[in-house]
């Protein structure tokens, strides 16, 4: 019967695999009929983890009948006369093998990694000390109540009517209000009224008025993000001197 088996030039099919193991793998993959049975179950080692000397293939038609066990490794593939849409089904004979007891499709079953609360503090480059750092430097985390005079200290340089640069962005305006806004959040706050239509209101914010200015123009900045300049020319080319530090 081998004998009288001709395979034409590279014949493929396309099958679908699955698994004894895996309930849940299930490929199509494409097959040379002039692969050996040993060359196929190599292909399918790197797919599925089931070892060449460890597997068992099955052959499946479109109706899901079984047509034979590949079981001679040194015959090409061609010779049980697979055709597109048929099955190849890997039986994982080792009942060691790293596909066996589930544990690949459920993590459940996997030992999970522990460390003691004392341990995990003295290690450096953790979450928890990293979240630590960015509180500090950032009071406005949530859960880390902001003081009241939060930036308080930014604002004395900084006067209603100089002209400014608010960051990112560059954009460049005149500062319109310094102080509290405590319908926004504590601390201190910068009303800006941008020289461009790159605002968000026109000084309202929360029903609350905090300057005057045309619509779109007007934001509300913590100081850090304000640069203030002195002698700089308005958006008119008139020069402005800004107050005094």
């Amino acid at each position: 019967m081998a004998s009288g088996l001709q395979i034409q030039g590279d014949e493929s099919v396309l099958l679908r695999v699955t698994h004894s193991n895996l309930k849940s793998f299930s490929a199509d993959i494409r097959f040379s009929l002039q692969m050996t049975v040993e060359s196929v179950k190599e292909k399918l080692w790197r797919k599925c983890g089931t070892s060449v000397n460890s597997m068992g293939l099955q052959l499946y038609d479109d109706t899901n009948t079984k047509i034979s066990d590949l079981t001679e490794n040194s015959r090409p593939f061609g010779f049980y006369s697979p055709l597109d849409g048929y099955r190849l089904h890997v039986i994982d004979l080792d009942p060691s093998s790293v596909t066996s007891g589930g544990w690949l499709e459920d993590t459940s079953l996997v030992e999970k990694y522990s460390i003691s609360e004392e341990a995990y503090e003295k290690r450096d480059g953790t979450f928890r000390k990293f979240k630590g750092k960015l509180t500090s430097h950032n009071p406005s985390t949530p859960g880390n109540k902001i003081p009241d005079n939060y930036m308080e200290d930014l604002c004395s340089n900084i006067k209603v009517g100089n002209r400014c640069e608010v960051e990112p962005g560059e954009k460049r305006g005149a500062v319109k209000f310094v102080g509290r806004a405590e319908n926004l959040a504590p601390g201190y706050w910068v009303g800006v009224q941008y020289d461009e239509p790159l605002g968000k209101h026109d000084g309202m914010v929360k029903g609350v008025r905090y300057f005057d200015c045309p619509p779109l123009h007007g934001a509300m900045v913590r100081p850090d993000k304000v640069k203030v300049f002195y002698n700089w020319p308005d958006p008119h080319g008139r020069s402005i001197l800004g107050l005094p530090q």
